[in-house]
């Protein structure tokens, strides 16, 4: 089957020794789009280092994670993202909202969050979003850019009914990731409800790593798994899937023709 990994973190430490191991064996598992997710300026940079030695295959994002918002400078973070954009950067983010952990305050995650969505305006780019325990502000915002235009993913979805019905009426995609092939998700009905034309699958590596490798460091070739549970779930073959997730993401993404 041929697949795409809409969501990797190929930047992360845990793939310094051997990311292009890891892209082989993607590759040799079916893979055929790889995006790899740039959550700070720092991060985008390795993330399109990564993209120019693999240009048919790895394209590149740019935005500031939640956890970090605390961090981010008008004259400094914006205009890095800018120019990360005007390099080639096919989407912004990995940004949003998490008050799980609250690593950064929550007013000021909103503030970021909404830059950020101003900057995939701006750019006329998507916008990849993560979301924890943040499901009223998310709905919100979403809901509003979407009114404005911004399209965008929810990335490894675990959310609410809600978040996942706001999402997809505002013209958004679903993305799913290893925690779907988990004893403790039970959901398949989430896994019918998106619409064939919005529905992206995920690696989230060097996390969540699918059944049968959880507890091991995730890598994109294991996004054939989450790829077969989904699937099942909607009663189609894994080709139809995998070849669905391919095309959702080169046309989500804006993949180079």
């Amino acid at each position: 089957m041929e697949f795409a990994d809409s969501h990797v973190h190929l930047g992360s430490e845990q793939f310094r020794d051997d990311v292009d191991d890891v892209i082989a064996r993607a590759r040799d598992a079916g893979a055929r789009a790889i995006v790899c997710i740039g959550e700070s300026p720092a991060m985008a940079e390795r993330a399109a280092g990564i993209a120019a030695r693999y240009p048919e295959l790895v394209a590149f994002t740019a935005g500031l994670h939640p956890h970090d918002a605390q961090h981010w400078r008008d004259d400094e973070t914006a205009p890095a993202l800018r120019e990360a954009l005007r390099r080639g950067a096919v989407a912004v983010g990995e940004c949003g909202l998490d008050y799980h952990y609250d690593f950064s305050p929550r007013d000021v995650q909103r503030r970021v969050f909404e830059q950020q969505l101003a900057l995939a305006r701006e750019f006329d780019k998507p916008v990849v979003v993560h979301t924890r325990e943040a499901e009223a502000d998310t709905i919100a915002m979403v809901r509003e850019a979407g009114t404005a235009g911004v399209r965008g993913v929810l990335h490894c979805f675990t959310g609410s009914r809600e978040l996942a019905e706001t999402a997809l009426d505002a013209g958004w995609s679903i993305s799913f990731s290893g925690v779907v092939t988990f004893k403790s998700f039970t959901d398949d009905a989430l896994l019918r409800l998106v619409p064939a034309d919005r529905l992206l699958v995920e690696s989230d590596a060097p996390y969540l790593a699918p059944v049968p490798y959880r507890g091991k460091r995730n890598e994109p070739a294991w996004v054939a798994n989450t790829v077969t549970r989904i699937a099942a779930a909607r009663g189609l073959p894994v080709e139809r899937v995998g070849a669905l997730t391919l095309e959702n993401t080169r046309r989500f993404f804006g993949w180079p023709t």
